[in-house]
């Protein structure tokens, strides 16, 4: 029996949580980062490199649509080469494995689940930055914030969570 052709498109989901805690001195968060943009809030992720949950989710959906290692093995909690990393770099990554691979963003729709900080102010910044990290239009990105209704961790504000969905597109050659 011989393997269907390739799809000429490509579908991923990207998940991403962390634990907010708050920020050194008095705790082990780090500066709170979603899509590259800075919030000024008391609380900050856990995690082994920036923690920015919006990147993270980001770059398991693009990953998880080429059906390559997720960011856990390419970037492993256990390298010290990452710690504090620019999760930029990350989605970098895998934008560059999207483009090797032949595929580019058909759209990205993204779901950041928080109490707070609210981030509807800011969204446009977090889009710009996500579309020019994958070179494409702004069109291509949409991205929503939720929250938990003061139900478990999320709701309380003790956790974020992101969820990402990407479709890829072959490109003509």
């Amino acid at each position: 029996m011989t393997n269907p052709p390739e799809p000429p498109y490509r579908i991923g989901h990207g998940y991403d949580l962390h634990r907010l805690e708050p920020l050194a001195p008095d705790g082990p968060g780090r500066p709170f980062v979603l899509g590259g943009v800075r919030f000024d809030h008391p609380l900050g992720p856990v995690g082994h490199s920036d923690g920015d949950a919006v990147y993270h989710a980001v770059t398991d959906a693009i990953l998880g649509a080429l059906g390559q290692a997720d960011i856990g093995e390419l970037f492993p909690d256990t390298d010290p080469g990452h710690e504090a990393a620019d999760s930029s770099e990350f989605v970098r990554e895998a934008a560059s494995r999207m483009h090797a691979c032949g595929f580019a963003l058909g759209n990205l729709d993204i779901t950041v689940v928080c109490e707070r900080p609210k981030i509807a102010s800011r969204k446009a910044e977090l889009i710009a930055n996500i579309a020019k990290l994958l070179d494409c239009d702004r069109n291509r990105v949409n991205l929503k914030g939720k929250t938990h209704e003061e139900v478990d961790a999320i709701g309380e504000g003790r956790a974020i969570e992101v969820h990402a969905v990407v479709l890829l597109l072959r490109r003509e050659v």
